[in-house]
Formats: C-alpha cells, sequence, structure tokens
C-alpha cells in the first residue's frame, strides 16, 4: 500500500522491490494464454523426452543404439586443428568460464536496464540447471566413453547428463526468451533461437568429439534444459504478463518496451 493510504513510508525492501523487481507488461488474452500452452508443451516435451533417454540408459536399449555409432565417426574425424577448435568451446561452456559469463551478463544486465526481475530469472534457471545435473547424475551414475580416447584431460565424474550442454542449453534458450519476449514482432525471436540452436549444437558436439559424454547424454541436458525454459516462461508470464482491465498486483516500474 503507498503512504497516503497507510500513512507510513514503505520498508526499504518494499521499494527496492517496486523499483528494481517488478515488472509488468500488458498483453492481449491470446497472446497470454499462447505464453503458458507454450510452457507446458515445453515441460512435457521435455519431460517425455528425458524418460525416453533415461528409460534406454538404463536398459542398455532405445536411443542409446546411436552412441557408439556418433562416438566412432567423430572419433574418425579427429585433427590437430579441429580439436584445438572444440577444446576451445568445451572451455567457453566448461564449469569455470560459462559462470563467469552468466554473473557478467547478469550484473551487467542489471545496471544497464535497472531492473533486476529477469537477471534473477535467467540466474535461478542456470542454477536450477547446475542442481539437477549434479542430483541425476548421482543417481544415474552412468560412466563415460573409454579414457583414453578423451582429448583434454581425464575425466571420472558421471556422465550423465552433460552439464556442460546443460549449462549451454540453460544459457542460450532462457536469455534468448527473456530478451525477445519484450520485443514487438516474431522475427527476432525466431532468428534468436536459430543461433542459440547453433550455439547449444556446438556446445555438444565439442563434448562428443572430445570424448567426454555420449549422445544420448547431450540429449538429455537438451530435455532437462526445455522443462526449465518451460518452467522460466510460466513464471515470466505470471509474474509479468497483465491484460488491460485487471488489477494490478504492484507499482509499475517499467514497461515491456523500455527495458534491456
Amino acid at each position: 500500500m503507498s503512504k497516503e493510504i497507510t500513512g507510513k513510508s514503505p520498508g526499504r525492501w518494499r521499494v527496492f522491490h517496486d523499483k528494481f523487481v517488478v515488472e509488468e507488461r500488458y498483453l492481449s488474452v491470446q497472446d497470454r494464454r499462447s505464453l503458458y500452452r507454450t510452457a507446458v508443451g515445453l515441460v512435457l516435451c521435455g519431460a517425455v523426452l528425458f524418460a525416453a533417454i533415461l528409460a534406454g540408459v538404463l536398459q542398455h536399449g532405445g536411443l542409446t543404439a546411436g552412441d557408439e555409432p556418433v562416438r566412432s565417426g567423430l572419433v574418425a574425424l579427429r585433427s590437430e586443428p579441429l580439436t584445438t577448435i572444440m577444446i576451445i568451446l568445451a572451455v567457453v561452456f566448461g564449469p569455470v568460464a560459462l559462470p563467469v559469463i552468466v554473473l557478467v551478463v547478469t550484473v551487467a544486465w542489471g545496471l544497464f536496464a535497472k531492473h533486476a526481475w529477469r537477471p534473477m530469472l535467467l540466474a535461478g534457471a542456470m542454477l536450477t540447471g547446475v542442481i539437477l545435473a549434479q542430483i541425476i547424475g548421482r543417481i544415474v551414475e552412468r560412466q563415460r566413453p573409454p579414457v583414453d580416447l578423451m582429448l583434454f584431460g581425464a575425466d571420472f565424474t558421471f556422465s550423465f547428463p552433460s552439464g556442460h550442454v546443460l549449462g549451454a542449453c540453460d544459457f542460450l534458450l532462457v536469455s534468448t526468451f527473456l530478451i525477445f519476449s519484450r520485443r514487438p514482432g516474431r522475427a527476432g525471436a525466431v532468428w534468436g533461437f536459430i543461433l542459440a540452436g547453433v550455439g547449444i549444437f556446438f556446445a555438444a558436439i565439442s563434448r562428443l568429439y572430445l570424448g567426454y559424454h555420449w549422445l544420448t547424454d547431450a540429449l538429455a541436458s537438451l530435455s532437462i534444459s526445455l522443462v526449465v525454459l518451460g518452467g522460466v516462461i510460466a513464471v515470466d508470464t505470471w509474474r509479468t504478463a497483465r491484460v488491460h482491465g485487471e488489477p494490478v498486483t504492484g507499482t509499475l516500474s517499467k514497461t515491456d518496451t523500455s527495458q534491456g
């Protein structure tokens, strides 16, 4: 409530919340429903794909039939220049560089936009992916490909899912949605997700080429990221998407066209 109604000044958290966290944008009823349907579809698609991959991994069948042919094909393509490129990609999307990139992006985004909602969503999605990868990896305990085929040092941790690929998927997909969901038109979003897909492909192929993961490890990471993306879309829509005529839930601090 405002000071005029209560006779009291709002607390510091309320001031911060209304100024930097509240974000409301106006959509048509159809557009908001479409976002919710998209969120549900992504969660269901990701969950079904992950269940199918997990079943194959546990039963040593199904989609895992493609693991060995893909590994063998990539081993046959190895060369010194290509290996250097793949190592660079693995480092960029690795557990040291990617968290730094995410930190820089979220802090810079928040400072330049003078708003915290979308940077917080991105950071939360990345943290969720890390936690899920750790939990699932310890439950499934899948072994990696042979150590003698690894080109960037031995790794004896569990293989399923790929943390590198999951981090790349979460970062590229979620940031693309959070940026282009506030832009008019669909062309930018289409190109944004196409570029995100290209980045995900190279992140995945680098891990397979270097000998650290099976194909189904990377596919499992993508499926988990689809669930995370669906959750982000649902939360963001519930928190920010308003229809004209509805009660306002908080102070309108920014319009959807004024933020970065």
